[in-house]
């Protein structure tokens, strides 16, 4: 038993790992992310300028887009230390406190945002369902209860996490497969029963982006519903098209997170490579493509963006 023991201590530091075996060339991979976080940042704070400064947008679908951006922007600060840190100053070490804060607030932010394509998702159904009293069910008070309701919520459900993780022991090879800690990943480090953390990640994830994913095919099922039933082909198409950068969203944050998920739990021979990939797919994307997909489907948005560019 005392030999056992000596294999396990409680390590200080994780080790993150960026892309193995291109250690020569991360400065020149770092250019890359460097762009993407700079266009991110810049997109998502001028989708919040613009939301904040026009009056004419203060309506539901553009204040849940704010919410978005604002998500977003947790997102990408969360990773922006560790992710540059290693691609720019090769810094791999991480203490355990910031890992597991770290972690919290990056499986919190991705919650709030598939709660927030949930509260978009029955923006849209009422907006064709129930045009004539859109705005009277979504005044902007119950929109604030709405967000704040799912952010205390989600924030809930994450805070377990950490303090989960912080009564292990951790064993000797303490090196991450990713520049950034997730929850799934630091538990299989522990020299300890995981059961617990397991299961309560999989309750996590399934009253989350699970429970968020069923409720907005269900709306979309109703919203079809309710557009095949009208009669004017133009009518239907335009109803339909103001679903499309909701869609576009949806699919950007559910299908490199449904495929990590598969990855994780059963592509044990699946190349290391994907896995690191399609994880920075899982955080980047989202946050860099979701102000340029509402900029190029709202006219009334890109045509802002583009007064304050030419300005």
């Amino acid at each position: 038993m005392s030999a056992v023991n000596d294999t396990k201590f409680n390590s200080a530091l994780f080790l993150l790992t960026g892309i193995p075996g291109q250690e020569d060339v991360h400065l020149w991979i770092s250019i890359p992310f460097c762009l993407i976080y700079a266009i991110s940042i810049v997109g998502n704070s001028v989708i919040l300028f613009i939301i904040k400064t026009d009056p004419s947008l203060h309506e539901p679908m553009y204040i849940f887009l704010s919410m978005l951006a604002v998500t977003d922007l947790g997102i990408l600060i969360s990773t922006i230390p560790t992710i540059l840190g290693i691609y720019l100053f090769n810094s791999r070490e991480i203490s355990l406190d910031a890992c597991f804060t770290q972690l919290f607030f990056i499986h919190s932010f991705q919650c709030i945002e598939s709660s927030i394509l949930l509260l978009m998702a029955f923006d849209r159904f009422v907006a064709i369902r129930n045009p004539l009293r859109y705005s009277s069910i979504l005044t902007l008070p119950r929109i604030a209860k709405m967000g704040l309701v799912f952010v205390l919520l989600r924030f809930a459900l994450t805070v377990p996490l950490p303090f989960l993780l912080k009564r292990f022991r951790y064993c000797r090879a303490n090196v991450l497969s990713h520049s950034y800690c997730l929850h799934q990943e630091v538990m299989k480090l522990a020299c300890s029963d995981i059961t617990v953390n397991s299961i309560y990640g999989l309750v996590v994830t399934f009253l989350t982006m699970g429970l968020d994913s069923l409720l907005i095919f269900l709306s979309y099922v109703m919203i079809l519903k309710t557009v095949l039933s009208i009669t004017s082909h133009a009518e239907c198409l335009r109803a339909l098209n103001t679903c499309v950068s909701h869609l576009c969203a949806v699919l950007l944050l559910y299908t490199p997170e449904i495929g990590l998920s598969v990855i994780h739990r059963f592509g044990k021979g699946s190349p290391p490579l994907l896995q690191i990939l399609l994880g920075y797919v899982y955080l980047l994307v989202p946050a860099l493509m979701n102000p340029i997909v509402y900029s190029v489907k709202s006219k009334h948005l890109r045509a802002k963006i583009i007064r304050i560019f030419i300005k």
